[in-house]
């Protein structure tokens, strides 16, 4: 699962949605789908103006923290079995 922690990294810099709006110049409804992870799909331009802003590192703002589930399951030959497919 992909994690977006823009609503931690806004709360280090003392930063409002608001402020981050301003600052971009992204509609303050798009920052709001990310600080609340409502988003599904994120504009590497956005993404961009965001370090840019705040200063930080794609990586302080988006971190993958593996399912418990995998939905890719990688068999003994090495083939692939995905449960998206079933």
């Amino acid at each position: 699962m992909i994690r977006i922690l823009l609503s931690t990294k806004l709360g280090e810099c003392r930063w409002s949605q608001a402020d981050l709006a301003r600052a971009t110049g992204i509609r303050p409804n798009t920052i709001n789908e990310l600080y609340h992870e409502f988003t599904e799909r994120v504009s590497l331009e956005h993404l961009d103006l965001i370090c840019e802003a705040l200063g930080c590192e794609l990586n302080e703002l988006i971190v993958r923290v593996p399912d418990e589930n995998p939905k890719v399951i990688h068999t003994r030959n090495g083939s692939l079995n995905s449960s998206m497919n079933k």
